[in-house]
């Protein structure tokens, strides 16, 4: 079976990298990840990559004049790399409309609450805060809104008493 080359973008710790990286390994995703790239220089999810061998780069945005300048350097790079899917886990950056329709349906995001309750970000303090009793996480295709693409699995679980953001 041929394996979905995936582009997984991270701005932070990459526990949610982690778990791809592991199911992967477990053979229970049929992709291999092409490579990893992150916003932020010194993000942790660049070792958890690192350790498994998987190519990353750092593309900062900060060093661009412009979302788009940023943006069509983010495209050539995934379009070297020959991915197929886009995958944010924990990227904490907007994509315009340029950046969308050129991976059109092609951009999953991994999100930290049951949608459409608490899009954005703090979604745990969100959840927290309002007293839910039970939270959990959605992976859903981008469109131009905030966390309002359509659903692709929503995985639910109790919040303890004592559960933090």
């Amino acid at each position: 079976m041929k394996k979905l080359k995936v582009g997984v973008l991270v701005s932070g710790r990459g526990t949610n990298l982690q778990s791809i990286i592991d199911n992967i390994e477990k053979g229970e995703l049929p992709a291999e990840i092409a490579i990893v790239i992150s916003n932020v220089h010194g993000a942790y999810a660049l070792t958890r990559a690192e350790n498994h061998n998987i190519k990353t780069a750092v593309i900062d945005h900060k060093g661009y004049k412009s979302r788009e300048e940023f943006e069509k350097v983010l495209i050539d790079v995934l379009k070297k790399e020959e991915v197929e899917l886009v995958c944010l886990a924990g990227f904490m950056r907007l994509f315009s409309p340029f950046f969308l329709n050129t991976f059109k349906h092609r951009v999953m995001n991994i999100h930290p609450a049951l949608l459409p309750s608490f899009p954005g970000v703090h979604a745990q303090k969100q959840a927290i805060d309002y007293g839910v009793k039970v939270s959990g996480c959605t992976v859903h295709f981008v469109d131009e809104g905030t966390d309002t693409g359509p659903i692709i699995l929503q995985e639910a679980v109790k919040v303890l008493d004592d559960d933090t953001e």
